[in-house]
């Protein structure tokens, strides 16, 4: 049976080699039909703590880690503005 692969934004990493992901969802409400977004969030396994909040990354599933973490980031797919603006000002510094 093939692995779920979801992607989703990184909502927490203050956690060790561990973020909190926050997966989007469209449904139609039921009885008006209207579409609604719901927000699942997840625990993921991210060994190398590269994640930083706002990245877009994807997800995928895997064995129990700890109680609540069953999933693992496969890879970032997007970078947070916020933290391309930080490394660029960190890299400059060293240089100096």
């Amino acid at each position: 049976m093939p692995k779920k692969v979801l992607v989703g934004t990184v909502v927490s990493d203050k956690m060790d080699k561990t973020v909190v992901v926050a997966v989007e969802r469209r449904v139609a409400h039921r009885r008006y039909e209207k579409q609604i977004v719901k927000t699942t969030k997840f625990k993921a396994h991210d060994a190398s703590n590269a994640c930083k909040a706002g990245d877009e990354v994807k997800i995928e599933e895997c064995r129990p880690l700890s109680k609540e973490k069953t999933w693992k980031v496969i890879e970032i797919q997007k970078v947070a503005e916020d933290n391309v603006l930080a490394a660029t000002a960190a890299k400059t510094k060293e240089s100096k």
